[in-house]
């Protein structure tokens, strides 16, 4: 699973959930991409399993690129905890996504081939996808 090496700051604030992503919101390495259409936290095994999804519906062939990394740490606290006495410890790291966002690229397979699989894909993801093709 993905997970950075190393930070800045072992916890961080949740942030505001607002506005649409600049960045990231062109396919720019495959034919095809998966671009998110709302916003939401994307977890790092949910990647895992959108990648699992992705390169099993294409069967090992073609070449699938990730545009997201969740390097931002959730925090959760243990059950039946009382309140207070400070944050929680980091559960997983999350993929802050924005409308706009490509979350993946794929090329070397067909048209219909590759919407299947990023249909099977965004299954796996909390957030709701659109297909889209690169423009030339």
């Amino acid at each position: 699973m993905l997970a950075p090496k190393r930070a800045k700051f072992r916890k961080a604030f949740r942030g505001k959930r607002r506005g649409v992503s600049i960045r990231g919101s062109n396919v720019n390495f495959g034919e095809y991409g998966l671009k998110a259409a709302t916003v939401g936290w994307v977890g790092s095994r949910q990647i895992e399993a959108a990648r699992r999804a992705l390169t099993h519906a294409i069967r090992r062939g073609g070449r699938v690129w990730i545009r997201v990394f969740p390097d931002k740490p959730i925090t959760k606290k243990p059950p039946e905890t009382r309140m207070g006495s400070g944050k929680g410890d980091v559960a997983e790291y999350v993929a802050v996504v924005r409308p706009g966002r490509i979350l993946f690229e794929m090329t070397g397979v067909s048209r219909d081939q590759a919407k299947e699989a990023l249909r099977l894909a965004s299954a796996k993801l909390p957030i709701r996808t659109i297909f889209v093709e690169k423009s030339s």
